[in-house]
Parts: structure tokens; C-alpha cells; sequence
């Protein structure tokens, strides 16, 4: 079976969130399914990734997009270096940037991308058997294929879409059907959603099926899916939920090259201490002190508004008695309020910006993680902590849901339920109960490794829906 995963981000060629793990991760473990050929294709970025490696020129061609024409190029990585096939797709003017996001012709972008693409195999006479598409960058992929007689030749081929996080649906106006590839105007309605083109409804609506990132999150779109419930309902037979797993060759504390001091289950309290210590040592805090800390982008979806008010409330009601350490980057306020509480409280640190090492090191060393997420598809983040001996502190929600439940049932983590600064805190509190004592806190970090979320029984999944 021959797939295709289309992706605007994969590990480590390109990461702004938990989508380029998750697209870095999966092929390489379908992989070692007999019988399967999964390879990855996604825009060329100018990264370091990109300079480093060989690639060879496997097509050049042109495509039009309304009044301009475009060269596109596809390269392929040589040495197969990722356990998978990688295709990095370069359109000069459009696909040749520092960065996946942010630009204000993106819209335009991901349609070049789709187009580029459907042009590349259309035109080398590729069939794949599947086309995963990942999120809505790629989501106009399955109405391309079947709407625009210039891939004709793929019509037919199975798509599977992907919904990451169904917060971000990339709506346009309906000029930008000038950019599109040409279909019959009697199609519309298979792109429209309340007036406006929406690539992650059009997915929904013409891929064969799709899935949420966790079972918790699909049951939730059906809910809340920022007006797209009633579609999600109507199209509910093609629905499912997949978990996504975690990366175990890169994130095993035993032989982490990120990490001072690896360490494995059998000496995971000294090793973590060591980590601990090393860390409290470069960020100016006190080892011998809890260490709670988070990890991500600080967007509302993550909670990370809370975050200044969870430093202050924290410090001030335990009197001091934690560290607290946060990586991240994003909302300039909250960035702005958390550099001045790093002034102002010797038990805080903060890390602005995003460093993989560093995240490798916080989960490593720290006792806790806060994740106050509002939304929250699947969450990498918790199974990462856990696999590093940390106790997840999450709110139940989506895939966190799945995936963390409370020590008070038997569980290894803390969970709470409200969205809010104060809720966490005081979830921060039952974490230092717990803390204080010893043999409670070591079985806690036991059962936490003990857990598995590697990609072989997600990957076997995957591939159970493709079969389908």
C-alpha cells in the first residue's frame, strides 16, 4: 500500500506545533508495517534541515494561478534519513520561505501547494493508494481530486483527512476561486460553508473518511467545532478518532542526547534529581523545591492567558514554596507579563521562544506539568512528561482526556476541570500534597513510564482505517 501523507510541517524539517511530530512520526512507523510504502510531502522551507541534507530534482514543472504562472520544482531527500520517504515541494515566489506560517498570502500558498502537487503526480503518472491529508493547509486536496478534470487521472484515489486542531479551518473569500485549479461551477457547494470557501469543510465533505487527533476530541467536534457541528453530525458515518502516539526512539530519557544525565526506569528518581539540579542551576532556581512547568505556544486554546495569573496566585498562596519554569512563545502580552514576573520572583524562570533541547531538558527535570488548556485535539506534551517520570496536571479535556486520568481513580496524573487560573492552582496544591510524600510521588513517576504511547498501535490503526 502506497501513502501519501501532505503535510505543511514534519519533524524535524519544519515544527510549529504538535502536527510535525505527529507527521514525522507516523510514516516512519508505518513503515515497518509489511507491506506498507508511507512517504511524506510538504513545502520547501529555508531550514537548516533543507541545507544539510542531499536532495535530487525528481520533477520540474508549471502551474497556473489565475492570471500568473508558476514554476514548481520537487526534491527528493536522498538517504532516506527520517525512515521515510520526504518530497519537499519548491514554487518560487511562494514556496521558497523561512517559515510555514504567517504570511499574508497564505491563502494562496496552500493552494499552490495542493495544486503543485496533484500537478507533480498527475503529470509522472503517480497513484498512490491513499492521500492523507493533515489538517486544512491540505484540505482541498479530496475536492481537487475529484472536481478538477486536470487530475483526472487520480480521480478515484482514497483520501483521508486529518483534523489536528478544528480551530483553524482557513477560510477565504470566494475570489480565491480564481486561484483554483479549473472545476465545474456546479460544484461550489462541496467548498462553500456560510458564504466563505472553507478547506476544512470541503475535507469533510469530500474525503472518503477523516479523523480527530483523539477519541475525546472527535466527540467534542460533534459539540463544539466552531460552527461546523451540524456538517461533522451530517457526515458522522465517515468519522473517527485515532490517538496520537509519541516518537519513542527520540523521547527515551535512557539515551536522550538533549539530556545531561539519562536514566531509566530503575533509576529514574536520582536521574530526574540530577536533570533537576543541572536546570535549577542555569535558571537561578532552588533544586530542592518542586519544579511545575509548561511547555507550548501561549495562544488561548492552550491556556496560556492563565499563565501569569497561575505564577502569581501559585507563589504567593504556597509562600514560595515551588519553582515554576515556562518555554513558549506567541501572544506578545502574555510574553510581555511573564518577563516582568521573572524579575519580580526568584522562584520563576521563563524561556521565551521555542528549543527542542530545552524542552527535552524541562521534561526531564521537572516534578509537574501544567497543561490549562481550553482546547486541547490530543495533547503531545503529557505523554512526553510521562515518559520522563513527570506528572502530568491537566485539564479534562480532548485527547488529555484520553490519555491522563486521575491519581484519585487510580490513575498517574491531576486532573481538573475548569478553564481558568484558579482551578489550576488549586490542582497545583493537591500536586505538592502529593510531593511531600515520597513513596507516593515515586510511584506516581514509575506508573508514568510504565505508560505506552508509542506509534506501533496508533500506526496499526492508521492503517486499519486505510484498509477500510
Amino acid at each position: 500500500m502506497r501513502i501519501f501523507n501532505l503535510s505543511f510541517e514534519c519533524y524535524p524539517v519544519a515544527k510549529v506545533g504538535g502536527l510535525a511530530d505527529v507527521v514525522g512520526a507516523l510514516p516512519k512507523y508505518l513503515n515497518k508495517i509489511e507491506g506498507v510504502e508511507a512517504s511524506v510531502i510538504m513545502p520547501w522551507y529555508n531550514k537548516p534541515f533543507v541545507h544539510e541534507h542531499s536532495f535530487e530534482l525528481v520533477f520540474d514543472g508549471w502551474i497556473h494561478q489565475h492570471n500568473q504562472t508558476f514554476q514548481v520544482m520537487v526534491m527528493k531527500e536522498t538517504s532516506n534519513v527520517l525512515g521515510f520517504d520526504l518530497y519537499l515541494v519548491k514554487i518560487p515566489g511562494l514556496l521558497d520561505r523561512d517559515n510555514p506560517y504567517g504570511y499574508w498570502d497564505e491563502s494562496q500558498q496552500f493552494l499552490a501547494f495542493q495544486h503543485g502537487v496533484l500537478h507533480w503526480l498527475t503529470a509522472m503518472q503517480i497513484r498512490p493508494d491513499v492521500l492523507h491529508c493533515h489538517d486544512y493547509h491540505t484540505g482541498l486536496v479530496p475536492f481537487m481530486i475529484e472536481s478538477c478534470p486536470e487530475f483526472s487521472f487520480l480521480k478515484g484515489v482514497k483520501t483521508i483527512g486529518t483534523i489536528h486542531n478544528g480551530e483553524y479551518q482557513g477560510q477565504m473569500r470566494w475570489d480565491m476561486a480564481n486561484y483554483f485549479p479549473w472545476f465545474d461551477g456546479g460544484k461550489w457547494g462541496l467548498l462553500d460553508w456560510n458564504g466563505y470557501i472553507n478547506p476544512l469543510a470541503s475535507m469533510i465533505k469530500c474525503c472518503h473518511a477523516f479523523n480527530a487527533v483523539s477519541s475525546g476530541y472527535m466527540d467534542e467536534l460533534f459539540e463544539s467545532f466552531r460552527g461546523l457541528e451540524t456538517l461533522v453530525r451530517q457526515e458522522h458515518a465517515k468519522a473517527n478518532g485515532i490517538i496520537n502516539g509519541i516518537d519513542t526512539e527520540i523521547w527515551d530519557p535512557e539515551i536522550d542526547p538533549f539530556l545531561a544525565f539519562n536514566y531509566g526506569k530503575q533509576d529514574a528518581a536520582a536521574g530526574k534529581l540530577k536533570n533537576k539540579k543541572e536546570l535549577c542551576e542555569e535558571y537561578g532556581l532552588n533544586p530542592d523545591l518542586p519544579l511545575f512547568s509548561f511547555i507550548g505556544r501561549f495562544a488561548g486554546e492552550k491556556g496560556a492567558d492563565f499563565l501569569p495569573e497561575i505564577v502569581e496566585k501559585s507563589i504567593q498562596e504556597t509562600y514560595g514554596a515551588l519553582n515554576i519554569i515556562i518555554l513558549g512563545s506567541g501572544d506578545k502580552s502574555i510574553e510581555n507579563q511573564l518577563a516582568e514576573l521573572s524579575y519580580k520572583y526568584s522562584n520563576f524562570a521563563v524561556d521565551l521562544g521555542y528549543k527542542e533541547y530545552l524542552s527535552h531538558k524541562i521534561y526531564a527535570s521537572s516534578d509537574f506539568l501544567l497543561m490549562p488548556s481550553r482546547v486541547e485535539p490530543c495533547g503531545l506534551n503529557q505523554m512526553y512528561a510521562m515518559r520522563y517520570g513527570t506528572v502530568p496536571i491537566v485539564r479534562y479535556i480532548g485527547g488529555l482526556r484520553d490519555t491522563v486520568e486521575d491519581i484519585s481513580t487510580g490513575g498517574s496524573g491531576i486532573n481538573f476541570g475548569e478553564a481558568s487560573a484558579s482551578a489550576t492552582v488549586h490542582a497545583m496544591h493537591r500536586a505538592l500534597h502529593i510531593y511531600n510524600q515520597e513513596g507516593l510521588m515515586s510511584q506516581l513517576v514509575q506508573s508514568n513510564m510504565n505508560f505506552d504511547f508509542s506509534w506501533e498501535k496508533s500506526a496499526q490503526k492508521y492503517l486499519d482505517l486505510y484498509n477500510k
